[in-house]
């Protein structure tokens, strides 16, 4: 339990610290020894009160983004009871503060804004960053969520609007893995934005610039990078929503040298390869018997594939032979041997096979096992396309990741429809369960989720100093060792959000097994791993401060 601060604030300051805020669940003894009464109304109410009130409120509001601005306004005033309600109602709530919901918020952002969250650093401050970090008032950072917003979701460049994901990635740190908000930190690299209805926006709130490219921008990541091995020596960085050349990059030049990690790369591979094998059981097949095609060949759909092949090779395939089996449609067709231009993170999936123009021909041809959309194209499983799918497969694994929801490649209802309930399916963002021929589908949401939070938190119980490609393999595993076994006539591929803290602890131990199997932990083993995991773990609940 992180130590109350000393002096305590007392009377209006107390009251407008959401840390430290319980509203009207003060005690009336807390009232007169801090300067509250008067001040709050006279009834003392419970946080099971509060939550009625706040539930109740939540479900009054027209629309989702009407309930993301309550919820922010709740995190802005009082912390606990935010969180409270966020892991108690986490079904309800992490559609809203995070994906789908924060998508529109940001493209919003700047018209939403109420309050300054999260640190912002931009060009502009080439050489006073880590001045910058030494505003910021806490000191025991453990996990920092850095963005430049130019790849937020599907959505593209939102320049400085893309704040809003690593405060909505951060929240889930919280209430999915019990990291103390106190210990996060979300940055916003503020590079410029090269879209022009933003630049043009009188409301919009980040430089007024194009992005800073080459090495002006290298050079500010370095600094940034190195500022905080100085500012906060024990905190895990993590990479989000960068576009796919600089994701590929900064993993590459920092993976060896620091804590870190790519959630767009690594996360979504680790929840990708845990559905499959989680859908594996329900289709019968073996994880090596799968052939898959993805649509799309960015960032995040090759850091699948190189976890997948990781996978396959510890399965008793060699790795030329696990490639073989992983094939990548983009923007022009089937990555194949001998076309142009390919990107350097395409060239080993570039297989000797004839070309194929779009993703329809190359499903008839390669007829695969699992189709995955990471392409941010809505509508690319058209019904031919799954038809196509269930047509050679028995149960075909069909996951549309791309978020938002209005992303995603095709819906769970015609993925389910057009296969007559025969396909295994998960996306990105949540869809609601499909009644057919009197049987319930229940979707998986593949949501990165159900990986990173415990990833971080394993780094903080082993002090690791660098996250590794085995731990988000383990924590693979353990995503699909728990998948609930009485949902395989729903074909439901991982767990119910309700157990994800649960999830988060076991992939935590998992994680910091790992880290002290490399070499990696900073740590004294514990005895029970798994008791020094739930030690870490927050519960929010009111402290009495008398």
């Amino acid at each position: 339990m992180r130590p109350l601060p000393h002096p305590l604030p007392t009377g209006v300051a107390l009251l407008y610290d959401p840390t430290l805020n319980k509203g009207t669940a003060f005690s009336q003894r807390e009232r007169d020894t801090l300067g509250l009464q008067g001040l709050l109304p006279p009834r003392v109410l419970t946080m099971e009160d509060q939550l009625a009130r706040i539930i109740e409120n939540f479900r009054l509001k027209p629309s989702d983004i009407d309930k993301y601005i309550y919820m922010v306004a709740l995190q802005d005033r009082n912390e606990t009871l935010f969180y409270r309600a966020v892991v108690d109602h986490v079904e309800q709530m992490m559609p809203i503060i995070y994906t789908p919901t924060v998508g529109e918020a940001c493209q919003r952002y700047g018209h939403l804004f109420r309050r300054s969250r999260g640190l912002y650093i931009t060009a502009k401050h080439r050489g006073r960053i880590r001045e910058l970090l030494g505003n910021w008032p806490e000191r025991d950072i453990g996990v920092i969520v850095v963005t430049d917003g130019e790849r937020i979701l599907g959505l593209g460049d939102l320049g400085a609007y893309g704040i809003g994901i690593p405060i909505g990635k951060l929240a889930l740190y919280t209430a999915l893995a019990g990291i103390h908000p106190a210990v996060c930190l979300p940055v916003m690299l503020d590079v410029g934005t090269n879209r022009k209805e933003l630049l043009e926006d009188p409301l919009y709130t980040g430089l007024t610039q194009e992005r800073l490219r080459g090495k002006p921008y290298d050079d500010l990541v370095e600094e940034f990078v190195v500022a905080v091995q100085d500012a906060f020596p024990n905190a895990l960085i993590q990479f989000e929503d960068f576009a796919t050349q600089n994701a590929f990059g900064l993993l590459a030049r920092y993976r060896d040298r620091v804590c870190c990690f790519n959630d767009d790369i690594q996360g979504t591979a680790a929840v990708t390869l845990a559905g499959v094998l989680s859908a594996s059981r329900v289709t019968g097949h073996e994880l090596v018997e799968h052939t898959i095609l993805f649509q799309g060949a960015g960032a995040a759909a090759v850091g699948i594939a190189d976890l997948f092949v990781s996978a396959f090779v510890r399965d008793g395939l060699d790795e030329p032979a696990a490639r073989s089996r992983i094939w990548f449609v983009d923007s022009r067709g089937l990555v194949v041997d001998g076309r142009d231009h390919l990107a350097p993170h395409k060239l080993r999936y570039a297989h000797k096979h004839e070309f194929l123009p779009d993703l329809a021909s190359a499903v008839a041809r390669l007829q695969p096992t699992v189709l995955v959309g990471v392409s941010g194209q809505p509508g690319a499983f058209t019904e031919p396309i799954v038809r196509d799918m269930a047509r050679f497969n028995e149960r075909p694994i069909i996951f549309a990741l791309s978020n938002p929801t209005a992303k995603a490649e095709c819906t769970a209802e015609n993925a389910y429809r057009w296969t007559d309930g025969k396909a295994v399916f998960a996306s990105g963002s949540p869809f609601d369960p499909v009644e057919l021929n009197g049987q319930r589908l229940v979707p998986g949401q593949g949501n990165n989720a159900y990986i990173f939070p415990g990833v971080g938190l394993g780094v903080m119980a082993s002090g690791a100093t660098r996250v590794t490609d085995d731990m988000f393999y383990s924590a693979a595993l353990s995503l699909a060792e728990y998948a609930d076994e009485g949902t395989r006539e729903e074909a439901r591929v991982y767990p119910s959000l309700t157990s994800i803290r649960d999830v988060s602890a076991r992939i935590a131990v998992a994680v910091a097994n790992e880290a002290y199997a490399a070499n990696l932990a900073t740590v004294p083993a514990p005895d029970d791993m798994m008791a020094r995991v739930r030690s870490l773990m927050w519960d929010p609940v009111y402290r009495s401060y008398v």
